[in-house]
């Protein structure tokens, strides 16, 4: 009788033990699929980014084209007007250029 009993017991257990291995497979499951659609959204977002980054950056040259002075129209430097210093220059563009 102590064998049915050691059997029953036994398969029980094994059933115990099959069952919190599949809850436990599913719990991890639910967590790499929650943190995989997660990445998926912020790619979908970087990309968007990256897209939009390149659309000003067409538009900033466009406008740093458009604002540049031609040859021809040089201001002519008098006595009481002192040279631009390149340095107020390289300035200038630090400020339009956006920081990453």
């Amino acid at each position: 009788m102590s064998e049915l009993m050691s059997s029953g017991a036994l398969s029980l257990a094994s059933l115990v033990v099959s069952l919190v291995l599949l809850l436990v497979g599913l719990v991890l499951w639910f967590f790499v699929n929650r943190a995989s659609s997660r990445t998926g959204e912020q790619i979908a977002l970087l990309e968007s980014m990256l897209i939009q980054q390149k659309k000003q950056t067409v538009l900033l040259r466009r406008l740093c084209e458009a604002n540049e002075p031609e040859q021809g129209d040089e201001p002519v430097q008098t006595a009481s007007q002192p040279a631009a210093e390149p340095a107020q220059e390289e300035d200038d563009f630090i400020r339009i250029v956006a920081e990453r």
